[in-house]
């Protein structure tokens, strides 16, 4: 069943009816100033932080679902009101339609003969959200109308403003100048930044009190101010700070208005003296002239044509044609899209994720950059500094960091032992998109604390260091508190019963193994070893790590069929055909074949065929089998869930292009992109009511087999499912695969396809690639053959065609 459709020459997805299965999201900005927003208008709007800098109010896990958001009402002179947006009211539409487009949305509807459509968007290099309402009489006679905007304001600091009553109840401070309402309550000490909202038509009203706009005991659905039809110039002192303004229209029969809303962060410089201190009016003088700009319609315009293009220039980095149009659309579209919100947002904010919880990922983060280097990789070298920032000086790293402040997320701790890996395969991926050699070095601090600098190739050598520093009884890396799979907490034990103890790296005893990070080692020590060679550095030592954790795979890693998974604390294996349940684990089985484990002497092979026949389902492969069925102090976290769900038996969509790439590494590109087929969203869509997330964007988990709920999607948008889907895609599938010395092109394809072409931009150069089958393989540059399958870097600004037979 479908709740709406692709439209792909507008790059958007039609959402038909606003009752679909979850809310089905989108995000606005690109920059620094961010939204989320819901096909009903759901969500909210942050700068840079979305728990230390929210704007606006959001009510996670509530009823209904989606509660909080960027709400307009329309009232006519008769006493009836609705939301164009569906909601909150829920009014019964005549007409409804969503819009999702690449970082804006477009809500319309139409209602007793008013057709409203509201455009929301982040104008490029602002920091404001654009409501555009464009209000259209389809009656044959004149109609009155009244027009309420609502939004909640937040009180700065997220997890502070939704614990904190009874402090927040009594710091609320607003002030309304010239029809714009400013939110000024300070967050702890003075700073000079605030919140706006501002209408581009002369006002019959405002409130900026939730309780007077409301009513007592009511809710969104049913405001008291709407109702009534008037507002009440309401001003919040403490309490819940709200802004609302009242316009009134009167539109002749086929009349169009149009009134725009602005919504906005202001941060004035720390030098600007405009105020004596402790003043406690806000300094509008900067401000002004922005707000006052971009309320003008042909600025509004300006600035959403000038997205569109930004879009244009960012998906022009690569665009391909091939046989299957789902293929197409993700690539071209909707996956690179993604690609871009995870880059923004790490795993921080999304409808599953409330912002406070989580920062920047050290290892989300440098997984994310895989898909998003191409785009903007002067942004993707800042990020990575950012990162390697927040690495300790034994080479371990915060698990997060918090955007805003760059500093390790001292709630999250360290302890996850593939986390400094991850640091190398970030900036290999880096290097090889842009050829930018330069950021090795750069000096970068460990855990930001001056006077502690070192090169980025040293913060890459300390990465390395760190794990063989830390081998456990079998010659396999330790685990620490986890490895990718953070519920496998494997150094949990008791010696007395109803006690339990959690280990880190540095307690006695916490000498629990994991074949998946060995995997990892090999390919992270053998992409440091590439760039040592092309530097003129000592190499040999990261090829010798390599091979030699390779020999301990094969010798304490190897099950007889598939690779095993780890060593629990008390060196019990995991993953094994021995064990009762969770006999195989996919991680190890994609990791270790994309380093090379296995690939020589047919093990991977072995192992692939195992996934195959105990892993793969038609709904993705699944995380292990068997579930557990039963929490297990030994293993932590996993054992927790439900059979089927997350980590135990889940569908977790991130470690499925792993596979995908283990597949075309040994030549199987049946069996790569069948796994692709299997998890697209768009091949998805319709099976919308089983799959119930966006039929438009990855999510991080589906249901597996073991539960009740099969096939159902849970946290979509924010995973590392977007990064490596496009890698695994575009650069195994399809072959086009930047490297140190070039751009490799080495498909591997569906045996079906007759071939593809593609354009791709690759350090300033633009090649326009033609695949295709039949006669004898050749690879053809500008009509000239070459030996090999790496395209030597043209010269920036020049345009390339190649041609590969197969």
């Amino acid at each position: 069943m479908r709740f709406g459709h692709f439209d792909d020459d507008r790059r958007e997805y039609v959402i038909h009816r606003p009752d679909t299965p979850l809310p089905w999201i989108n995000y606005l900005g690109t920059e620094a100033y961010f939204g989320i927003i819901s096909n009903t208008a759901g969500g909210y709007s942050f700068y840079r932080d979305a728990r230390l800098r929210r704007l606006t109010r959001y009510r996670y896990n509530n009823a209904p679902f989606d509660l909080g958001g960027r709400y307009l009402y329309l009232r006519t002179a008769d006493g009836e009101f609705w939301s164009p947006t569906w909601q909150p009211t829920q009014t019964e539409l005549d007409d409804y339609e969503c819009r999702h487009g690449l970082s804006y949305t477009r809500i319309g509807s139409r209602y007793r003969g008013i057709r409203a459509e509201t455009l929301y968007f982040v104008p490029l290099g602002e920091t404001l959200e654009v409501w555009r309402l464009k209000l259209t009489n389809e009656q044959q006679s004149a109609v009155e109308l009244s027009v309420f905007s609502s939004i909640e304001f937040c009180l700065w600091d997220a997890q502070d403003d939704a614990t904190n009553f009874q402090r927040n109840f009594s710091t609320g401070q607003v002030e309304v100048a010239d029809g714009v309402i400013y939110h000024k309550t300070e967050y702890r000490e003075r700073r000079d930044h605030f919140a706006y909202f501002a209408c581009s038509e002369p006002l019959e009203g405002f409130d900026t009190a939730r309780e007077s706009f409301l009513g007592p005991y009511r809710s969104w659905d049913r405001p008291v101010v709407v109702q009534q039809g008037e507002s009440t110039g309401s001003i919040a002192h403490g309490w819940q700070p709200h802004g609302s303004h009242h316009v009134k229209v009167t539109l002749q029969p086929g009349e169009t208005r149009e009134i725009g809303f602005v919504l906005g962060y202001w941060e004035n410089p720390r030098d600007a003296k405009f105020d004596p201190p402790g003043s406690q009016t806000v300094d509008k003088r900067l401000v002004r002239p922005v707000i006052e700009r971009w309320l003008r319609q042909e600025c509004v315009d300006e600035g959403f044509a000038a997205l569109g293009r930004r879009w244009d220039e960012l998906l022009g980095g690569l665009q391909v044609d091939t046989p299957d149009g789902d293929t197409n659309r993700m690539v071209n579209i909707w996956n690179a899209y993604q690609n871009m919100v995870t880059f923004n947002m790490s795993r921080s904010t999304s409808f599953y994720e409330s912002g406070i919880g989580r920062g920047m990922g050290f290892r989300d983060s440098n997984q994310d950059l895989l898909g998003f280097v191409h785009m903007i990789p002067e942004r993707a070298r800042e990020r990575i500094l950012d990162i390697a920032a927040t690495q300790l000086p034994t080479g371990g790293a915060y698990h997060q960091y918090q955007p805003l402040t760059k500093r390790g997320n001292n709630d999250i701790g360290s302890g996850f032992n593939d986390d400094p890996l991850w640091l190398i395969l970030g900036v290999a991926a880096y290097i090889k998109e842009s050829g930018d050699w330069s950021i090795l070095e750069e000096p970068v601090p460990y855990d930001n604390q001056p006077g502690s600098e070192e090169s980025l190739y040293g913060h890459l050598q300390r990465s390395l260091r760190y794990t063989l520093e830390r081998l456990g009884p079998h010659g396999l890396p330790l685990i620490g508190r986890a490895d990718w799979n953070d519920c496998l907490n494997l150094n949990c034990f008791s010696d007395t019963p109803g006690e339990a103890f959690q280990t880190t790296e540095n307690a006695s005893g916490g000498v629990a193994e994991s074949v998946f990070i060995a995997g990892q080692f090999v390919l992270a020590a053998r992409e440091l070893a590439g760039i040592a060679l092309c530097l003129g550095r000592p190499a040999q030592e990261y090829l010798d790590a390599a091979e030699k954790m390779a020999g301990t795979i094969a010798e304490h890693g190897w099950d007889g069929a598939w690779f095993r998974r780890a060593y629990d604390f008390r060196g019990n294996v995991i993953g094994s055909a021995s064990n009762d349940e969770g006999q195989i684990f996919i991680e190890p089985q994609g990791m270790c074949v994309m380093g090379g484990v296995g690939v020589e002497d047919g093990t991977a092979v072995t192992a692939l065929a195992s996934v195959r026949e105990r892993l793969a389902t038609p709904h993705g492969i699944i995380l292990q089998q068997p579930a557990y069925s039963s929490y297990r102090l030994e293993l932590g976290e996993i054992s927790s869930y439900p059979p089927g769900y997350k980590e135990n038996g889940g569908i977790f969509c991130h470690t499925n292009p792993w596979l995908m790439i283990a597949e075309a590494i040994v030549g199987n590109g049946d069996g790569a992109f069948d796994y692709y087929k299997r998890i697209n969203p768009s091949a998805r869509e319709a099976l919308s009511e089983v799959h119930r997330c966006e039929p438009y964007v990855y999510a991080q988990m589906i249901a597996g087999r073991d539960a009740p709920t099969h096939g159902e999607a849970k946290n979509s948008w924010l995973t590392g499912t977007a990064a490596w889907n496009y890698a695994a895609i575009t650069q195994w599938i399809l072959g086009i695969r930047p490297e140190l010395e070039g751009l490799r092109l080495a498909p591997v394809l569906p045996s079906g396809w007759p071939g593809f072409t593609a354009v791709r931009r690759f350090r300033g150069a633009t090649y326009h690639i033609t695949v295709e089958r039949g006669g004898s393989r050749s690879l053809l540059v500008d009509g000239a053959p070459i030996d090999g399958d790496v395209l030597p870097a043209a010269p920036a600004g020049t345009e390339v065609t190649v041609t590969l037979t197969l």
